[in-house]
């Protein structure tokens, strides 16, 4: 068996102090690695606590001062500990940009290098992520780790509610797909997670706060196997206090199940899929305040 251990940082943040916050997730990386993880998974936008963009100008203008650009020290620091355990690690912040902040995470390989840094694309843009730039574009990278290369992919929370960030992930090779988060996990988003897994044979590992309802969760992308007509494809879930929560991936066994079932991209049929592509919205979906490109 080829094992792949990803911890699950289920932390509570020291509100919006960034320096504290990288305090705090560097201490929980040191733990995760002393458990035996090969990638740390940070939830939603660490660097801030996924806090609010205030709705008054001077506390705005200090929200988006506490972004960090991916190329600062917040990020580097998170590189240079990933170099120095031996362990890849995705490091969540509010991104500074030459326009609007970003909500990203930039993944880390056990060297140090960054693999990629992706920007959430589906921003809540009916709440206060007005104030971000969408990201405009899914990643997937191929890691070295000790279990051998992995090829990860991430989306961000609300890109969970739409089934073609995981579709395009799958798509472009991701065997593992991170999902930072922070909203409840309640039953619906659950099972929403699970369908994204089964649907495109792809591992999925979610890390959650604990104000938000916790629940951070692991799902091995395995929904048959020989043996099993049916089976539950999780591989752990937390309870909503603060913890680590430690999920082992069989890479051997899901690389099987991808290469001998049917799901995935074998019998899609994208001639079929141009609505999926328009740009035009229809009733009752029209929003206001929704942004295309």
């Amino acid at each position: 068996m080829t094992a792949f251990h990803i911890a699950l940082l289920q932390l509570a943040p020291a509100g919006t102090d960034v320096e504290a916050n990288a305090a705090i997730g560097e201490a929980a990386c040191r733990r995760a690695r002393a458990m035996g993880a090969d990638l740390a998974l940070f939830p939603e936008m660490w660097s801030i606590g996924y806090a609010r963009c205030p709705g008054d100008e001077a506390g705005r203008d200090a929200w988006r001062a506490s972004a960090a650009p991916a190329d600062g020290p917040f990020v580097a620091r998170f590189r240079s500990l990933a170099a120095e355990l031996g362990m890849a690690i995705g490091i969540t912040y509010l991104e500074r940009t030459d326009a609007a902040p970003r909500n990203s995470l930039t993944l880390i390989d056990r060297h140090g290098n960054a693999a990629f840094t992706y920007a959430k694309v589906h921003t809540c843009e009916f709440d206060w992520e007005r104030e971000l730039q969408p990201g405009d574009a899914f990643h997937v990278a191929e890691i070295d780790t000790a279990a051998g290369p992995v090829l990860l992919g991430a989306m961000i929370c609300y890109d969970r509610e739409f089934p073609e960030s995981a579709r395009v992930l799958m798509l472009e090779g991701a065997e593992i797909i991170l999902v930072p988060n922070a909203c409840e996990i309640e039953r619906n988003r659950g099972a929403q997670l699970h369908a994204r897994a089964y649907e495109n044979m792809c591992g999925i590992a979610l890390a959650n706060y604990p104000h938000c309802g916790g629940r951070s969760m692991a799902l091995d992308g395995i929904a048959f196997t020989r043996d099993e007509p049916s089976r539950d494809m999780t591989i752990v879930e937390a309870g909503v206090g603060e913890e680590i929560v430690m999920a082992r991936f069989d890479l051997d066994a899901l690389r099987a199940h991808r290469e001998h079932e049917t799901w995935g991209d074998a019998y899609r049929k994208p001639g079929a899929y141009a609505a999926l592509v328009r740009n035009e919205v229809r009733a009752p979906f029209i929003r206001k305040d929704a942004r295309r490109w």
